[in-house]
């Protein structure tokens, strides 16, 4: 037979977490979560709140009804009807969203950013272990029809244009020999041969990652990412950076002087080297020198990723070697990020002179 042993802490109640264990728990949640998507939850969960004091005249409180969901749908999201196009939110409501700074424009959302609002709610519910109304049958049904008629309409999400390896370079040519020029070179080149590193993970690179492999060529040890929340060592996290990319990056560390913490720093306005970047800056960089380099309003720091997975396919690089480098373990996942071009050969089987007589 075991002895209980005497513990010298309060004894704690099984089926009920203690004050401190929950809010252990919250803070593990937060920390496993990355900055821009906590950002996200924090931004839905401000508009949630907003458009139910509107519509409802009071505070919101969870849990909520279905009923509110499914209200929160119609409001937001475009039906044909016989007039054309409509949506339910009224528009002195719609109004006062933008006015307070919870909505960027007047009407319909869209559609990603309703699935993902409601899935944010979702998630509130589930955390708290709440009955969850984004589960109800019915919300269930009207979101998975609404994707379907926003797709018969050909209203699908306006994807960036990849930036491959011609508008890169175009860009490249902007970046001149002055501090903020190296250090955009290398941010770019790193970014893009990393295997179109986000924008986040950029402002996250840092010297204790980099080993110096040769004298122009390193490795970056990419140990956390979005497909690999857990920071498991996997082969593929280990990027090496030769060519183009390591020559632009060695050149900016021996300028900035930068041996250790963040690769990529702010450069004040007396040349010298600053905080990190965040990943605002990046996408900020990214755009400065797409404009600067006179290219089309159509490119974002995303388009880094979508510019390698298509260079790639384009240059005929295996895809395994293309996915090892992007840290993708799902081939669907990886051909999302590949935009067809004319210079697909695929598009002109008909003209090829090798076929029979």
């Amino acid at each position: 037979m075991l002895t209980p042993i005497k513990s010298p802490a309060a004894a704690l109640e099984p089926s009920q977490l203690s004050e401190m264990t929950a809010r252990a728990v919250d803070e593990l949640l937060r920390e496993g979560e990355s900055a821009n998507t906590l950002a996200s939850y924090r931004s839905a969960l401000r508009y949630w709140a907003a458009w139910f004091n509107l519509r409802y005249g009071r505070p919101i409180a969870l849990p909520l009804a279905p009923s509110v969901v499914l209200q929160f749908v119609v409001d937001h999201a475009q039906r044909t009807t016989e007039t054309g196009l409509a949506h339910e939110l009224p528009a002195e409501l719609d109004g006062a969203l933008v006015g307070a700074g919870f909505k960027g424009k007047v009407g319909p959302m869209a559609l990603n950013t309703l699935v993902h609002r409601v899935a944010v709610l979702s998630k509130a519910h589930q955390l708290r272990g709440l009955d969850n109304p984004c589960q109800d049958t019915r919300v269930r049904e009207l979101l998975s029809k609404t994707k379907r008629a926003y797709g018969k309409r050909g209203a699908l999400p306006q994807k960036k244009d990849a930036l491959t390896k011609a508008p890169l370079m175009a860009m490249l040519e902007t970046c001149d020999a002055s501090l903020k020029g190296q250090r955009d070179r290398a941010l770019l080149l790193f970014a893009w041969a990393t295997g179109g590193r986000r924008r986040s993970e950029v402002a996250a690179a840092d010297m204790k990652s980099l080993r110096k492999t040769g004298p122009a060529s390193f490795t970056y040890a990419l140990t956390h990412s979005k497909t690999n929340q857990s920071a498991a060592d996997r082969p593929e996290n280990y990027k090496p950076l030769e060519g183009l990319a390591a020559e632009a990056l060695q050149a900016w560390l021996k300028a900035s002087d930068i041996q250790e913490g963040a690769i990529f720093r702010q450069v004040k306005k007396g040349g010298s080297v600053g905080a990190p970047l965040s990943a605002a800056s990046v996408r900020d960089i990214v755009r400065q020198r797409a404009t600067a380099a006179g290219l089309p309003d159509v490119y974002s720091a995303h388009s880094l990723r979508s510019g390698f997975v298509t260079e790639a396919a384009t240059q005929n690089i295996p895809l395994a070697d293309t996915m090892a480098m992007t840290g993708h373990r799902s081939v669907g996942s990886v051909l999302g990020y590949f935009r067809a071009s004319g210079s697909n050969p695929a598009a002109s089987l008909l003209d090829s002179q090798d076929g029979p007589a």
